[in-house]
């Protein structure tokens, strides 16, 4: 190749510093290349340079301070600079939701003319956002535009490589993927994708662009299907006297189907399942594809705010005035994201139904006091989970945190009004929860309504 990619490694930038980027560039960085990440929010810039993060995520931190001490990492919120400095351009900027349920691609716009306006070398631009397909040949339309105005006659390629990342695991996605999909059109682009990632030893999905960004929209669509679908055999065990957890370890066990998303509970949230979700309901109403089973996946998961409630209206009775506990507001353990969170739509319908709550969460506090900031005199932040239970007439488990599982239910029952647990995530060992006194309540497993509780007698004895 007379381009001498293979002589020296080349410069990546990552443009997007966000929940997808940021790690992006820390885990290149990790691996021995050169990065520039890139974005416009200075302030953000400014906050990764001192060496925080700007969002919670387990083992970033360390990351980013590795990062920053090899020199291999640099920072700047010229995103031109960044452009005009690299040869792989990775695009991570956002793709938020519009409301049809179209991704706005507004950001992808944007990046596209700034990569445009300073080609002075050969790029490849790979989209790492989730993009709908079709979205790399509005990229590459729009840069050849654009380069064409300004009188550039550079080379650039595009690319797709969409992001698997969960969040509260990015860092070990990153390191140890399930695969890495990448979507090309030459063998150049091939080739220096492939250098990239071989070091991982995954495998490595070679394929068209619009297959590459369709397949991550296709993953997000189908894992939302087993949960939904799961939550509602959990509606089913209830009506019948079955438990999910043994239905979904009985299922799971065949290899057609596997465990994984398998866990019933109060539904999906977040930035990814929720938006994908619609995005490829749109792009399917688009091209006359019906798309019908995810809009009652859809409806499924948000129907679960109303079961849960439901739940706990059997549980208490009355919510107007109720003293509320809740444990639990990002929209899964490991994170602060609130991003459609469905602990947080539970809480609002609390709200709107006159509850008073007590609220905690090991990482998303801040986020949450901003969204609820209009209900102040509703709502009390609390520094523990057991200031959280203190005078409770309800205690929520809504996001499954590893610590609450080691509180000491002895004193949580004692700091409660009334010693009731509802389990949003059947995340608690039912056992050990009524021995120590509590009425339980979770979401589909089997339990003997005569002994959904212990007597304070029985609870007493137990915990001694």
């Amino acid at each position: 190749m007379s381009d001498g990619f293979h002589s020296k490694k080349p410069r990546l930038a990552v443009l997007g510093l966000g929940h997808v980027g940021l790690p992006t560039a820390l885990g290149f960085a990790e691996l021995g290349w050169e990065v520039i990440g890139a974005d416009d929010d200075a302030s953000k810039v400014a906050t990764i340079q001192s060496g925080q993060t700007p969002f919670y995520e387990l083992g970033l931190d360390d990351l980013l301070a590795r990062g920053l001490a090899s020199g291999r990492l640099t920072l700047t919120s010229n995103v031109e600079d960044a452009v005009r400095a690299a040869t792989v351009l990775f695009v991570c900027v956002g793709t938020p939701q519009k409301d049809s349920g179209e991704a706005d691609l507004s950001q992808v716009e944007i990046i596209a003319r700034i990569i445009a306006r300073n080609l002075n070398g050969f790029k490849l631009i790979v989209e790492k956002s989730t993009v709908p397909a079709i979205t790399a040949q509005w990229i590459k339309k729009t840069v050849a535009r654009f380069a064409a105005k300004d009188g550039s006659s550079c080379e650039f390629e595009v690319a797709s490589n969409p992001e698997f990342l969960q969040e509260g695991k990015a860092v070990e996605n990153i390191f140890r993927p399930d695969r890495v999909v990448i979507g090309v059109e030459t063998e150049r682009a091939r080739q220096l994708l492939e250098q990239l990632y071989q070091p991982l030893g995954c495998p490595i999905v070679v394929t068209n662009i619009s297959t590459a960004e369709l397949t991550k929209h296709a993953a997000n669509a189908f894992l939302s299907t087993k949960i939904s679908f799961i939550n509602m055999v959990a509606d089913m065990c209830e009506a019948v006297g079955a438990d999910v957890t043994e239905v979904a370890h009985g299922i799971g066990l065949d290899p057609r189907i596997g465990r994984s998303f398998l866990n019933a509970g109060i539904g999906f949230g977040g930035y990814c399942f929720p938006k994908d979700l619609r995005a490829f309901m749109y792009l399917g109403a688009e091209h006359g594809v019906d798309c019908g089973l995810l809009r009652e996946v859809e409806n499924v998961n948000l129907q679960r705010t109303t079961r849960f409630i439901k739940k706990l209206r059997k549980a208490v009775w009355v919510l107007q005035g109720k003293q509320i506990g809740v444990l639990g507001l990002a929209f899964k353990e490991g994170t602060d994201d609130i991003r459609e969170s469905p602990a947080l739509r539970i809480v609002k319908a609390l709200l709107a139904e006159g509850a008073q709550l007590r609220l905690h969460d090991p990482q998303a506090m801040e986020a949450s006091r901003k969204e609820l900031a209009a209900e102040p005199k509703q709502v009390d932040f609390c520094s523990s989970a057991y200031e959280a239970a203190r005078g409770a007439q309800a205690l929520l488990l809504l996001a499954p945190w590893p610590e609450y599982a080691d509180l000491d239910w002895t004193r949580i029952r004692d700091l409660m009004e009334v010693p009731v647990i509802v389990d949003g995530r059947n995340f608690l060992n039912p056992n050990v929860i009524r021995s120590a006194g509590f009425e339980y309540w979770d979401m589909g497993r089997y339990q003997d309504k005569a002994a959904r509780s212990a007597s304070p007698v029985e609870a007493t004895k137990a915990s001694r």
